[in-house]
């Protein structure tokens, strides 16, 4: 049996067809112009625009190992440090994770939170039902994060993002006044002890001039902190973290499973990120609906 959506989660939503409102209805969701959306048995519900989605997100395989990696408390760290950026000043009560997966990080916000309530927006159905069930105050919605947000103008306290794409439009849209954005990006040295052993993409040198230009048109930065750790990891949890990143897309199974082998066990695997907090540039953009809708960030 599904756990019932938190009242305020829902009331963060918009319709994505006519941007109204939406409520619980006993199926799902619905607005006053009539769209009513299902909820899947598995406790999520879609909303995605006309027409769809070309974003599939996360394979079912990428979703588990993340989930696997995630529950061991590997980035325990991580999701540390975004809590104390998220939960800096003034009570936060609502949040969105853009891109968030599992709902891993947003339940450890939460933890921390009390009385706050959350939704993940994700690409990926297998994410998203995993995801609602990651805290009792959140949800999980599936919807594209490169397309208009269902989520009303004005609307929540943080949008969280970590290691996902940022659509700084539709951030500065959906923020209060005096709302932030937290950003998790992983800096050169992230997991370079595994790069050059096992093949895996490297970080762009350029990744944070890239993350200002796609947000300040939009956002302007007003704190950064750098979380650095060293992890040790059997060759179990080397091969789900490999598993559950944009790296599983380049490597054959056959090649990663002996390249991992060849590594010594433990494994020392630095953890290095930057924690970046933003705040919205001007007043939010007029909710005109899905017609006005929002082009992705580059």
């Amino acid at each position: 049996m599904t756990r019932p959506l938190p009242p305020a989660a829902v009331a963060v939503l918009a319709c994505p067809v006519c941007g109204a409102a939406l409520h619980e209805q006993p199926a799902g969701l619905g607005c006053a112009d009539g769209h009513a959306f299902d909820r899947a048995r598995q406790g999520h519900v879609t909303l995605l625009p006309a027409g769809g989605s070309p974003h599939a997100g996360d394979s079912a395989a990428m979703v588990a190992d993340r989930a696997e990696f995630l529950a061991a408390g590997h980035y325990a760290g991580i999701t540390a440090a975004l809590a104390r950026a998220a939960l800096d000043g003034p009570p936060v009560r609502t949040l969105l994770d853009a891109g968030g997966g599992t709902g891993a990080h947003l339940a450890g916000v939460l933890e921390r939170a009390p009385g706050a309530v959350g939704v993940v927006l994700d690409a990926s159905r297998y994410a998203a039902r995993r995801a609602a069930r990651a805290h009792p105050q959140a949800m999980a919605v599936v919807a594209d994060s490169w397309s208009r947000w269902p989520v009303r103008d004005a609307a929540v306290d943080r949008v969280l993002v970590v290691f996902a794409p940022r659509n700084g439009a539709e951030t500065a849209r959906v923020l209060r006044p005096g709302g932030r954005l937290v950003v998790v990006t992983p800096a050169a040295e992230h997991l370079a002890s595994l790069v050059g052993p096992l093949g895996l993409l490297t970080v762009d040198p350029a990744k944070a001039d890239r993350l200002a230009a796609a947000l300040e048109p939009h956002l302007a930065p007003v704190a950064a902190v750098r979380h650095r750790e060293e992890l040790l990891l059997d060759h179990a949890a080397v091969r789900t973290l490999v598993g559950m990143g944009p790296h599983a897309r380049h490597l054959a199974v056959g090649e990663l499973a002996a390249r991992v082998a060849a590594l010594p066990e433990p494994v020392r695997v630095p953890v290095a990120v930057d924690v970046t907090s933003w705040t919205a540039v001007g007043p939010p953009a007029h909710d005109e609906g899905p017609a006005s809708m929002a082009g992705p960030s580059s």
